[in-house]
């Protein structure tokens, strides 16, 4: 067993997060919505940038030498490069602004908590 490396999925199961009362699911299921939203959106994100690479670089390989197709491979793997960085920077900034504003021990912008009350 030297390679037992252990994988856990990050989407949650609402049903299984402990939100629902008698099989009514309660506002704090938004929880566990949002937190698969975040993570479906990063995976999209990915996915659509693996899938530009390689649309770009079957361009730029079926170019065969021609200066138009040539030009159309390099905006398509440029743009794909840039949709990464946009992203990442966008979680740079995120990451940024919770641990100048709410400190690296507080509660986590990417995590959607509905506070409870009691009466």
């Amino acid at each position: 067993m030297v390679f037992s490396i252990a994988a856990y999925a990050q989407v949650q199961n609402i049903a299984e997060s402990g939100c629902m009362i008698d099989g009514v699911p309660t506002l704090k299921c938004l929880e566990v919505l949002f937190q698969n939203l975040i993570f479906l959106a990063g995976a999209s994100v990915v996915l659509i940038l693996f899938i530009m690479l390689v649309i770009g670089a079957f361009k730029y390989l079926t170019s065969a030498g021609d200066e138009e197709k040539l030009g159309a491979a390099k905006k398509t793997i440029t743009y794909a490069f840039l949709g990464l960085f946009l992203f990442m920077g966008s979680y740079l900034i995120l990451n940024i602004i919770q641990t100048l504003f709410i400190g690296p021990d507080g509660p986590s912008l990417f995590e959607f908590r509905i506070p409870e009350f009691e009466p």
